[in-house]
């Protein structure tokens, strides 16, 4: 063989040593995301339309909406919308998907990603004391002896500074000098920072600030550029800028009569709730989040990454809890509220997780919300004072997923974890050799007694009878689940729970007889 085509072999074989290495090495190289095992769920949810359209409508003509739009988010895609009402009553113009309404405080969660990002490009931190982007703010706080706001605690609500409705939305229009006016006199503070969660206009006026300081745009130039755009959306901070017929009025329900809300212009304290947008529109902002869900290896998207909107809807500030939370039906589910970054994170006794906002200004109304692990979310848009909005999203939310029989993602059973399962069965009732099998953690014979472990089994086994079926490993995770064995008189449930390690063993187990 010629000299050159040997050295070519070899490296060759040298390439595929180290590419055979680099998979043994990674115990994670094989990892599946969970996934929607129906089919059939997004025409089961269409199917719903006339229920959703009813319930809506109902809810609308009970609390005086002038008009509302609401939009259904199935897998990032828009896929029912409704709008009912007169978006201007004295000229007849009757709302639609397209109709862009002020959605008030549904705009923090916008100037927080865009906070994010920021972030992600390394042009700030979130631990940096707000005082090095505003001096005016140095030192400030309750007490002498609290640490700088972060810019963490502007996202979250823990400054310290007081809830500032409905002051706060009437400041909508104020400058920039007349924010910094505000910082020189020195605020007022109602709790000592990062303590309480306590919700703060003024905090994310603050962050549209930031955004500025960093960029040298406005923060509703940056955001419409790095997001708006991107996303094809139809969007405004300024109501001028809105075309007529597609701007929805706001107006407040006085006396058995609706009575037109004057509009503010856009300002510094837009960063909290000045944006204007439709459904239509929204939806493709909602898809952003819901494509955030599952965590997976495919290509990232080209606006911001999967990770850092998985960052914001987390739990970063609890907020409270609602011991007495029902969807209407009288039957009590508690429910805890928290706070992620610009969003709520609102959590069932059944453990639904729910992530979105709700936004309350003068002449409007309006509230969010996603399910990660359903893949689903709903959008309510209203043009009445503080529209309440949030109670009947969870409640349609809830209503779509028991009609259409909704289930959340399924795991897939990680390589690992079948190979162990398969490797347990093998060694059950009797553990003969199961010292030397190399599937246990090291932890394991110090913690379950060989001699225990067999008497347990075999009592077990014989309880159940006959093995007639060994069902699939149900996953809690890629390294934790459990199985069911049938016998011919009862069925045992084996749990076990694997280590860290690389390859991962058996650290946990436990077996029960099922009743």
């Amino acid at each position: 063989m010629p000299s050159i085509l040997k050295k070519m072999v070899a490296c060759l074989l040298t390439y595929c040593s180290v590419i055979i290495a680099l998979a043994q090495e990674n115990p994670n190289a094989n990892y599946q995301p969970p996934f929607f095992a129906d089919k059939e769920r997004v025409a089961k949810v269409k199917a719903l339309a006339p229920v959703i359209q009813s319930m809506y409508s109902n809810y609308a003509k009970a609390n005086h909406f002038p008009s509302f739009s609401y939009g259904v988010v199935v897998d990032g895609e828009l896929i029912i919308s409704g709008s009912e009402g007169y978006n201007d009553i004295a000229n007849g113009t009757k709302a639609n998907s397209r109709t862009m309404y002020r959605i008030a405080s549904m705009s923090k969660s916008v100037t927080a990603m865009a906070i994010i990002k920021l972030r992600d490009e390394g042009k700030l931190k979130l631990d940096d004391p707000v005082a090095d982007y505003i001096p005016e703010l140095k030192n400030q706080a309750l007490t002498k002896d609290a640490a700088p706001i972060t810019i963490r605690e502007l996202l979250t609500h823990s400054t310290g500074l007081p809830e500032d409705n409905p002051w706060g939305d009437r400041q909508l229009a104020d400058t920039e000098e007349e924010l910094i006016a505000l910082f020189k006199k020195h605020l007022s503070f109602s709790n000592v920072n990062g303590t309480e969660y306590e919700y703060s206009n003024v905090g994310f006026a603050t962050l549209g600030l930031i955004i500025k300081k960093v960029t040298g745009l406005p923060y509703s130039e940056y955001i419409n550029r790095h997001f708006f755009k991107r996303l094809g959306m139809q969007a405004a901070w300024e109501y001028s800028k809105v075309p007529t017929a597609q701007l929805a009025k706001g107006y407040r329900y006085v006396n058995d009569s609706f009575k037109e809300e004057a509009l503010l212009h856009d300002g510094i304290y837009g960063a909290m709730g000045g944006l204007i947008t439709s459904v239509e529109s929204f939806s493709k902002y909602m898809a952003l989040h819901q494509q955030a869900w599952p965590a997976r290896n495919d290509a990232e998207n080209i606006i911001i990454n999967r990770s850092s909107i998985r960052e914001m809807h987390q739990p970063w500030r609890y907020a409270s809890l609602n011991p007495y939370f029902n969807y209407g039906n009288g039957i009590a589910c508690p429910a805890v509220s928290s706070y992620g970054y610009g969003l709520n994170i609102f959590r069932d006794c059944n453990n639904k997780v729910f992530v979105g906002h709700s936004g309350g200004l003068p002449g409007f109304g309006s509230n969010w919300r996603i399910m990660p692990e359903y893949g689903i979310g709903v959008v309510l848009l209203a043009n009445v004072t503080y529209a309440p909005t949030a109670s009947i999203n969870l409640k349609v939310l809830d209503s779509v997923i028991k009609l259409a029989g909704l289930q959340p993602r399924q795991i897939p059973v990680s390589s690992v974890l079948q190979q162990r399962k398969n490797e347990l069965v093998k060694l059950l009732p009797n553990f003969i050799n199961a010292k030397q099998s190399g599937i246990f953690a090291e932890n394991f014979f110090d913690d379950y007694y060989t001699d225990s472990l067999v008497k347990q089994a075999t009592a077990a086994f014989q309880t159940i009878g006959k093995i007639t079926k060994i069902e699939e490993v149900i996953p809690e995770n890629q390294l934790r689940g459990s199985f069911i064995i049938n016998g011919e008189k009862g069925k045992l449930k084996i749990f076990f729970t694997l280590t860290p390690e690389n390859p991962a063993l058996i650290q946990e187990y436990r077996l029960s007889v099922v009743k």
